[in-house]
């Protein structure tokens, strides 16, 4: 008959507490991002309070209470993830994520690779604007 493995069980509940935060974070980096943005005030309590809680677990850890601070410091864990997750939240503002167009895109070059711009409508179109905006349309002469 072949040997028994024993796992011990503090052993055990630390490999599984361990895979637990390994998938979480996963999650938080590779989930769908949420469909709508977190306010930033909101992302930022979430990342003191996980700064906290690792504090907290540096305390316990110092005063040798070891699963207390296994616990805290997973939680930290968690709370920095879940920050990390819906800080990937999209405002509405934000352009599209094609992946095929980039988001900067400069106007096609003409055949001699350098664009074409009417120069001549562009300063007509701004001596309108000027005027209807009550600004003089020659810019002021230094001398």
């Amino acid at each position: 008959m072949g040997k028994r493995v024993v796992v011990p069980l503090t052993v055990a509940w630390k490999l599984g507490f361990a895979a637990v935060l390994v998938a979480a974070i996963f999650a938080s980096a590779f989930m769908r991002a949420p469909r709508r943005a977190v306010p930033a005030a909101e992302l930022r309590r979430l990342v003191v309070c996980s700064l906290v809680l690792y504090a907290v677990g540096a305390l316990a850890s110092l005063s040798h209470h070891a699963a207390v601070a296994a616990v805290v410091y997973g939680a930290g864990i968690s709370v920095a993830a879940l920050a990390a997750w819906l800080s990937r939240g999209r405002d509405q503002e934000d352009p599209p994520d094609d992946g095929d167009e980039p988001v900067d895109e400069q106007p096609p070059p003409e055949p001699d690779g350098v664009p074409w711009l009417d120069w001549a409508r562009f300063e007509r179109e701004f001596r309108e604007y000027a005027e209807n905006h009550g600004r003089p349309a020659e810019p002021p002469r230094v001398s």
